[in-house]
């Protein structure tokens, strides 16, 4: 758990707690993300309710996605040794829990402008909470789960804008809308109207241009990690060589110097023999 993410409220659980902490979390997480992406449809759905049952639906969503969440997070922190830590390092998803609680009870459809800017507060935790969910996918050795993502943040373009834009006439006509507000291009042949396409069309530009920028992120650290590995590779046979020439250095060396040592002793031997007659003359001196 870093301490980055504690004091964001995104710690999760610290590694020094229970092993059965550590086990609800890893079942937690998935809990959570599952209730964040409950609120989407439930937040649309109230958006562009015209009967009683949408809005039911809609609550109903926002009651699945607090009991969901509030699980998850009950779970975790009775299972943690430090309850009240846990709980303090996760304030964001505990906010998150309060907030679709508070959702389930609804208010006045159109949304006054308190409500709109509280909504849109609340969605913008949600897609960043997803986001965080969804990090561990796109890893450098997942790389392979990004153009999948793509295509799915495209499909589902194409339903949202066809269901909520009125000029969208055709799903491939959402398609091209999604696309377009993926890429931001912006032709503006078509272009969002309603209130509810225009938020629509926020969160599939964040979500688009992102999943293109890991994208792009991940080709080029993709080459760039290949042309490290070429080069590691060079590195080590030049090391390899170099030891072999250190090995090679090493042995005639050795071989030298048992060359020479013989003849050392050769020398010294002869010295010795030369010095002993003026040894013994000394000696003999009155």
């Amino acid at each position: 758990m870093s301490i980055g993410w504690s004091k964001a409220g995104l710690g999760g659980v610290d590694s020094h707690d229970g092993p059965g902490a550590l086990r609800a979390w890893s079942h937690a997480r998935w809990l959570l993300l599952a209730g964040c992406m409950m609120a989407i449809p439930a937040f649309y759905l109230e958006l562009v309710a015209t009967s009683n049952s949408m809005l039911m639906t809609a609550r109903a969503l926002y009651g699945g996605m607090a009991v969901s969440c509030a699980g998850a997070i009950a779970r975790t922190a009775w299972s943690s040794h430090k309850p009240a830590r846990f709980l303090n390092h996760n304030a964001f998803d505990v906010a998150i829990t309060f907030g679709a609680l508070v959702s389930m009870i609804g208010g006045a459809n159109p949304w006054s402008s308190l409500e709109w800017t509280l909504r849109l507060a609340f969605m913008a935790m949600i897609a960043l909470r997803i986001v965080i969910a969804l990090r561990p996918c796109f890893e450098l050795n997942r790389l392979a789960l990004l153009p999948l993502a793509g295509v799915i943040v495209l499909l589902l373009g194409g339903a949202g804008f066809y269901a909520l834009e009125p000029r969208v006439h055709s799903y491939a006509e959402g398609l091209w809308l999604a696309f377009e507000s993926s890429a931001t291009v912006g032709y503006g042949d078509i272009a969002p109207t309603t209130p509810a396409s225009r938020i629509f069309a926020v969160f599939v530009v964040l979500l688009g241009y992102g999943m293109l920028s890991l994208a792009f992120a991940g080709i080029a650290a993709w080459l760039i990690g290949k042309e490290e590995r070429r080069l590691r590779r060079e590195m080590h046979r030049d090391i390899k060589v170099l030891h072999a020439e250190i090995v090679s250095l090493h042995r005639e060396l050795e071989g030298l110097r048992d060359t020479l040592a013989p003849r050392q002793g050769d020398s010294q031997g002869v010295s010795k023999a030369a010095q002993q007659p003026a040894v013994r003359a000394a000696r003999v001196r009155p």
